[in-house]
């Protein structure tokens, strides 16, 4: 079985080593001259950024990036820390600690604090995540279901009781339950995590998406020694270890079903395979096809979510550990827009400076309806001044090189920029697509608008479970 996959995103680049591993012939091509999308490490001006400003789960010796890691003998050295750094807001410094325990002690400790519902609201947010969390690590619980694991769901039926329970609800209602919907600390904490994960803010994402996330800081989470890039191009080693190839800086331009097979034209000739996996956006997909009405349709939710705008900078400052900062200036308002503003800071410090990447979010249909470049300006000085305001220690800038949705779109083209997949907003339709995602036959959807999405592990699943479709 010959196997193209569209784009070397971390979707993509798993979805062609499990294909590779069952011993199907597959190529990767990706149009950029290195892997891993946005979840990328760039150079410029000499110095090395991240492109996305984020902490990394799945690297624990026991989880699919660990194991991945110890197989091939990949040059990725994963990092982890005691503190993953600090959600600070006016009045607030919350230490971002590894250890979950010790991170609701030092929410219980927090003056004022609500400590019996903060207690409940643990207890019940642990419930719903360790459910789905090992649905989410083992992709044979997931859709599509055959006989034998519909006999393990109901073998283990009452453990999904705890999800049961908060269906259909946001997580702000959840936090009210247990007291916490005014508490301040736990709201601000919460508003910038949701933002991050599930696209959305407590008040409007759907319980177990978000409860599940929370646990994001606490499942194998840290950095990987250099910069995430060098996963992403230890798996293209680990993909030609199982006998696959990856062709970088050679774009995709066309594909079209020819005689029971697929015709690929791509930057440096046609292509003719059995199957197609694309990792790419529905939009992004539809217009390799020459239009595609359900793909239209399908990238609709994601035309509705968000684009990034990103400060990438050296700056100047003593060597250190890598550090992630959440940072809220006004908890009152909408996190986004540079009111939101996320932090990268890279661990090395070689030549008395460190790389920073700032990140905040922008509605993409305020880009369509305003003056984008405008719109643009105004948060990247709202940024700088949450940054100064509340990351005093990093405002020693030596280079700053900005970015918005339209660098994503060039760069990794993404259609419209846009980037953390599907909001998951309270109501069923978070819940419609389960399934690896055939848009024709043979032509499977692959990356942050398939199930799971949201973040690099969570692809990473999705392309696991998308070979396995396709193996089939």
């Amino acid at each position: 079985m010959d196997v193209l996959v569209i784009g070397a995103g971390f979707g993509g680049l798993a979805a062609a080593l499990s294909l590779a591993e069952q011993g199907a012939n597959v190529t990767v091509c990706e149009a950029l001259a290195y892997p891993g999308g946005c979840a990328s490490t760039f150079t410029r001006a000499g110095r090395r950024f991240e492109s996305g400003a984020t902490l990394f789960c799945g690297l624990a010796p026991d989880q699919l990036f660990g194991r991945w890691i110890a197989k091939y003998n990949l040059d990725a050295r994963p990092v982890f820390h005691d503190s993953l750094g600090e959600a600070r807001a006016p009045g607030l410094a919350l230490p971002l600690l590894a250890d979950k325990a010790r991170f609701l002690e030092s929410l219980c400790a927090l003056p004022d604090a609500p400590i019996d519902g903060l207690r409940r609201f643990f207890a019940e947010q642990g419930a719903v995540a360790d459910v789905l969390w090992s649905l989410f690590e083992d992709p044979t619980l997931l859709p599509p279901l055959t006989p034998a694991t519909l006999a393990r769901h109901a073998a283990r039926g009452h453990r999904y009781l705890p999800v049961l329970r908060v269906f259909g609800q946001s997580l702000e209602s959840v936090l009210a339950q247990h007291g916490l919907a005014t508490w301040a600390p736990i709201r601000t904490w919460l508003g910038g995590q949701c933002q991050i994960t599930v696209q959305c803010e407590p008040d409007v994402a759907e319980a177990p998406y978000a409860l599940a996330s929370m646990d994001f800081l606490w499942r194998g989470t840290g950095q990987i020694e250099g910069g995430i890039g060098r996963l992403a191009t230890g798996l293209v080693d680990a993909i030609g270890q199982a006998g696959g190839t990856v062709r970088l800086a050679n774009r995709v331009k066309g594909l079209r079903p020819v005689d029971g097979r697929w015709e690929v034209t791509t930057r440096d000739g046609v292509l003719r395979v059995d199957k197609v996996v694309a990792n790419v956006l529905p939009a992004d997909l539809a217009a390799l096809l020459g239009g595609h009405a359900g793909l239209t349709r399908r990238h609709a939710p994601i035309a509705d979510g968000w684009g990034a705008v990103i400060l990438y900078r050296a700056v100047r400052g003593a060597p250190g550990p890598a550090v992630h900062l959440d940072l809220t200036a006004d908890p009152t308002r909408p996190l986004v827009e540079g009111n939101h503003v996320y932090v990268s800071v890279s661990g090395d410090g070689a030549g008395g400076e460190r790389t920073l990447t700032a990140s905040t979010h922008v509605a993409l249909s305020r880009l369509r309806s305003e003056d984008p470049a405008r719109v643009v300006h105004d948060i990247q000085d709202r940024m700088r001044a949450t940054l100064a305001a509340l990351a005093p220690e990093h405002d020693d800038v030596a280079l700053e090189l900005p970015a918005s949705p339209r660098t994503f779109q060039r760069f990794l083209r993404r259609a419209d920029g846009a980037v953390g997949g599907v909001p998951r907003r309270v109501g069923l339709s978070s819940y419609r697509q389960l399934g690896p995602v055939e848009v024709e036959r043979g032509l499977w959807l692959v990356g942050d608008s398939v199930f799971p999405g949201q973040s690099t592990y969570a692809v990473a699943v999705g392309g696991l479970r998308v070979a396995a479709a396709v193996g089939r």
